[in-house]
């Protein structure tokens, strides 16, 4: 494994997890100060994934052609931009830009799954996914106990600027320490910056633009749809990632009303479950891979993930830092497996030559998930609050059996030229 490139990617993975982090937390109480309504509270919360789900698959097939350097860079750019738009997001409208416009940026981690699969042997990688995994942790631990302070003591403004200055600082480590993983990649000329003379490309209408992007969406899902192994990876990724912010979106809800919970409390129990994670992430699941192989751990992790959301909403009342703890120890374990063991399957599985357009994907597939899985969770919750953890229960099985079911296939990439039974 190269280890120095892998670093600073993770170093500038954190950095821009971090300026996440302490902006996230926040959103809904602004939103609500500002005067929004439940249902604009949702579309603040789901503009970011929806312009993840958009994005993702653009930067990672970008990645493919001109390299991953350039695409890291100019996302990394666009979400510095989108801290300082939204330190000065005094408006609804201002404030829906400045999550879209995050999300655009934030959609470079196709890029960057992309460069860990560039860096890495098959033997290391899980390891590395699970890595950056860990700087997902970190960051939503540090981040949201720096938002709550920045907020409380200076103003949403302050949250902003330093969110802003954060990811300035990952865009010039990147500038200076990242180097291009891509080695295939079309070298970057600057004459595409230069203007368009009169016999260049013609500028294309939004319908054809809209157009090439559906027919570049339909190309990537008839290239994964080829493979089976892939395609039931992508689906267990839906199923998953649906099933857990299903059940997410209903738990501040639940540790507040049922629990009597204080805001301070809610984030000591994030930590708790961040810290969980960083310690899986960080270092033992590749000694756990190493021993038991990605497909035992893929079927572990959902089993897990169903003991840490099925049972949450029957603890008993007074047992939120006892008994729920326990419950949410498997739900930290479990998440920390299956997230990072899918992604690494996903390229291990895939063509040859299309790793970013396939990783690009995927995450449009999570994000898809993430705008869904709100809408699920607080629809089930006003029906009965076990409900969304029923039904996050019930998909993390249906997870679990797709897992057992890839126990048949070989781990191996395939050529873009083969198609897989």
């Amino acid at each position: 494994m190269k280890r120095s490139p892998l670093v600073i990617l993770l170093l500038t993975v954190l950095l821009d997890l971090i300026g996440f982090g302490i902006v996230l937390p926040l959103l809904p109480t602004y939103a609500k100060d500002l005067g929004a309504n439940p249902f604009m509270i949702g579309l603040i919360a789901a503009i970011f994934s929806i312009m993840q789900f958009i994005f993702s698959p653009l930067w990672g097939k970008l990645s493919d052609k001109i390299g991953r350097r350039p695409v890291m860079l100019i996302s990394i750019f666009i979400t510095a931009v989108s801290y300082l738009v939204f330190s000065q997001a005094s408006t609804i409208p201002l404030l829906i830009f400045a999550r879209g416009l995050s999300g655009i940026g934030s959609a470079n981690i196709a890029a960057a799954q992309a460069y860990i699969t560039d860096v890495t042997d098959s033997k290391n990688r899980s390891g590395a996914m699970g890595m950056m995994g860990a700087a997902f942790g970190i960051g939503f631990i540090i981040g949201p106990l720096i938002g709550g302070l920045l907020k409380h003591n200076y103003g949403i403004q302050m949250v902003g600027y330093v969110s802003a200055a954060l990811i300035s600082i990952d865009f010039i480590l990147a500038i200076f320490l990242l180097p291009e993983s891509n080695t295939s990649a079309k070298k970057m000329q600057f004459g595409f910056l230069k203007k368009r003379t009169a016999d260049s490309e013609p500028r294309r209408s939004t319908s054809i633009f809209l157009g090439e992007k559906l027919k570049e969406y339909g190309e990537g899902l008839k290239l994964v749809f080829s493979s089976r192994p892939l395609a039931l990876l992508m689906i267990a990724n839906y199923i998953y990632t649906f099933a857990i912010v299903n059940m997410q979106v209903a738990s501040i809800l639940l540790w507040k009303e049922y629990f009597s919970a204080s805001d301070q409390q809610i984030g000591y129990i994030f930590a708790y479950v961040g810290i969980w994670s960083v310690v899986v992430q960080g270092g033992l699941i590749s000694k756990l891979i190493k021993k038991l192989g990605e497909h035992k751990l893929f079927l572990w992790g959902h089993l897990f993930t169903f003991i840490g959301v099925f049972f949450v909403p029957f603890a008993p009342q007074t047992s939120l830092f006892s008994i729920g703890l326990v419950i949410l120890f498997f739900f930290a374990i479990g998440t920390s497996l299956v997230a990072p063991i899918n992604l690494s399957m996903i390229s291990l599985y895939s063509y040859k030559e299309k790793q970013g357009q396939i990783l690009g994907l995927s995450q449009s597939v999570n994000s898809f998930a993430r705008i869904m899985g709100p809408f699920s969770g607080s629809i089930l919750y006003g029906m009965n609050f076990h409900a969304p953890y029923i039904v996050a229960g019930i998909l993390t099985l249906i997870g679990a059996l797709i897992a057992f079911s890839l126990f048949k296939y070989k781990i191996e990439a395939l050529d873009h030229s083969h198609k897989a039974a």
